[in-house]
């Protein structure tokens, strides 16, 4: 954990509820707040019901190959997500202020702030990862991070290789870290230009497929035919989710089905959402489910926000007795 504890006299900063996306599972994530706490183990059991899936063995049991399979890593990182913030709001007696997903992090954020249920999300999540996944296997492509290159820079290499294949930048993580996706062989020529122009390291990435780019436009176009016929509640005025799409929280429920749809072929502008919470008042940032990632990207984007985060019992109770002090 990070930061001294909240409040300054009696003034309570804002904070918000941020959930990770794929490459934060891990075995046995969730296990000790399911087998502890009856909000967490609830919200295991409506995403099992609603999938068909026995989500508490996949995330307790499964080895770190099964869970890195992007259908099980969807739904494991929604459910566990869920799990946590469902947790730490029963234990605080308090909602957040808004929230934020990274990529399918994003359907989480979206039912903590009311706009769909749990069973809902799961399946959504569930249907998300399996057309993924197969999109993956059908249209290779691939992904690497980038470390230590101006977004700038990394732009102008990508559009040098476009007779190698597309590549686009994926994700802006925070300052210095950045992803690229694409063909394979353009990603492998970005990689290596990237190098030369700069670059501390180049990491390939082990997924399944160029995610966030677009190549992922058929898949995207299988999603929003569902999307398309969720209905999506309007969440409390407070209760926004700033959005990968635009960096910008989300005002009217009905914009979700379409920005939902443009997520997995779009940029993950995460280093722009996060400057835009900061801007509109938010200066703490609870990560919810598995590990901290999160919480140290905030830390390179906003030097001065607070991070903490809530995985286990222990985490729990720790971020929670400082949140005590906020809503106090």
């Amino acid at each position: 954990m990070q930061g001294p504890p909240f409040g300054i006299g009696n003034l309570a900063p804002m904070f918000a509820v941020v959930f990770p996306g794929q490459g934060s599972q891990r075995p046995g994530m969730g296990e000790d707040l399911v087998k502890n706490i009856k909000e967490a183990q609830d919200v295991f059991d409506e995403a099992s019901e609603a999938t068909s899936l026995d989500l508490k063995g996949l995330c307790f049991d499964s080895t770190e190959e099964e869970l890195r399979k992007t259908e099980n890593a969807q739904i494991a990182l929604y459910t566990c997500g869920l799990a946590a913030w469902s947790a730490l709001k029963a234990t605080i007696g308090a909602d957040a202020d808004s929230f934020a997903g990274h990529s399918v992090g994003e359907y989480a954020a979206i039912v903590a702030a009311g706009a769909l249920s749990i069973g809902t999300g799961a399946r959504l999540v569930r249907q998300r990862g399996l057309i993924m996944s197969v999109a993956g296997k059908s249209k290779h492509g691939t992904m690497a991070a980038v470390l230590g290159l101006d977004r700038d820079i990394l732009e102008q290499v990508c559009q040098e290789v476009t007779d190698k294949g597309v590549c686009v930048i994926a994700n802006d993580n925070s300052p210095g870290q950045l992803v690229i996706s694409g063909d394979t062989d353009a990603v492998h020529a970005v990689s290596a230009l990237a190098g030369e122009m700069g670059a501390k390291r180049v990491i390939p990435l082990n997924v399944s497929g160029a995610f966030h780019s677009p190549l992922m436009e058929k898949p995207a176009s299988e999603m929003g035919a569902t999307l398309g016929q969720t209905n999506f509640a309007e969440t409390a005025q407070k209760q926004q989710v700033y959005t990968n799409v635009t960096s910008l929280p989300v005002t009217d429920s009905t914009q979700w089905p379409e920005l939902l749809e443009k997520q997995l072929m779009s940029p993950v502008r995460w280093t722009e959402s996060i400057q835009n919470m900061v801007k509109d008042g938010h200066s703490v940032f609870v990560e919810c489910g598995v590990g901290e990632v999160l919480c140290g990207l905030i830390r390179r984007i906003e030097k001065g926000a607070q991070t903490f985060k809530v995985v286990d019992v222990a985490t729990l109770e720790e971020t929670a007795a400082q949140m005590r002090m906020v809503v106090a």
